[in-house]
């Protein structure tokens, strides 16, 4: 199928692909999308702190602008990388992390969970949720406020922030402020229509998707924590900001997933994505469609942050 797309994201999609390799050998695909992640990785912008240390257990990045305040504690995000959980790590995603502890003016965490096949579902999950819990006992030492804490992540990082609220939510916990959703993968039902509409899609095809699923986990596996669109209440869960990408066969599971959430009367914003497709928030800079999504990322944190619950 042909895809509509801007003289600046085919550009962007062309540049990524020639970092492809045929082989199925997940080393071979780690290196692969890290040269690619490193190919679009600018200098991180000044005036950040940022340190490499561990929660739980969980090797983390913490990044903290030099400007933030020394009379309160900072407000956080919390950020889960995409990757199909199989492929990622702390600096795949520094090109965003960075730049939204900058421009959001609060601590941003990165989290680097366990990866796919070797640790499947529950075990990456596990991490983030350890992360998530650590950081509310640590929160004085980190001089972070535990009451201004969002979520966020894209793609198999959104899943996993949606299954950490779904999470918080049954343990009786307090909600993060807000979650972030970015083009997330939220186990919709193979016949969305955006599953056959773009089944071809650059960047992932619905092919490449199943694939991801079968090395995260098992076939029958049904857990709200796994496929959060399989939860069967969706009231008190956190503010939610779900974007998704209009060339994606993710794109219904973020639609199905918002409107869920709005119909038991949680808050949403919701962008549709127009031009974009799946992974190109890294053409951030590059592309005005994605900026367009930046900024509107970037609104939606500010708002969440601002306004403890």
């Amino acid at each position: 199928m042909r895809y509509p797309l801007s003289p600046e994201m085919a550009a962007f999609i062309a540049k990524t692909l020639s970092f492809s390799v045929d082989s199925l050998e997940i080393a071979g695909q780690r290196r692969s999308y890290s040269r690619m992640c490193e190919a679009f990785t600018p200098t991180r912008p000044a005036g950040l702190e940022v340190k490499d240390f561990t929660l739980a257990g969980v090797a983390v990045r913490s990044y903290r602008p030099h400007r933030l305040s020394l009379e309160h504690p900072a407000p956080c995000v919390v950020y889960l990388h995409g990757g199909g959980w199989v492929v990622g790590d702390l600096d795949s995603h520094d090109f965003l992390t960075a730049a939204l502890a900058s421009d959001l003016n609060a601590v941003v965490i990165a989290v680097d969970y366990r990866l796919a096949p070797e640790h499947p579902f529950p075990e990456g999950f596990d991490d983030c949720l350890e992360v998530w819990h650590a950081l509310q006992v640590q929160a004085p030492r980190l001089d972070i406020d535990p009451r201004r804490i969002a979520i966020a992540g894209d793609s198999a990082g959104g899943n996993l922030a949606a299954a950490l609220c779904l999470a918080l939510r049954e343990a009786g916990e307090r909600q993060p402020v807000g979650q972030a959703l970015i083009y997330p993968v939220l186990g919709g039902a193979d016949d969305l229509p955006s599953r056959s509409e773009c089944f071809d899609a650059p960047l992932l095809s619905t092919e490449e998707l199943a694939f991801c699923w079968r090395l995260y986990m098992d076939e029958d596996e049904r857990s709200p924590y796994a496929m959060p669109l399989n939860t069967t209440d969706f009231r008190r869960l956190a503010p939610a900001f779900i974007a998704v990408a209009q060339f994606d066969p993710l794109r219904d599971d973020g639609i199905c997933y918002e409107r869920a959430l709005r119909e038991a009367g949680v808050a949403t914003d919701f962008d549709p994505g127009p031009g974009l497709v799946h992974g190109s928030l890294r053409a951030k800079g590059l592309v005005p469609e994605v900026d367009d999504l930046y900024r509107r990322l970037v609104c939606a944190l500010l708002g969440f942050i601002r306004s403890p619950l």
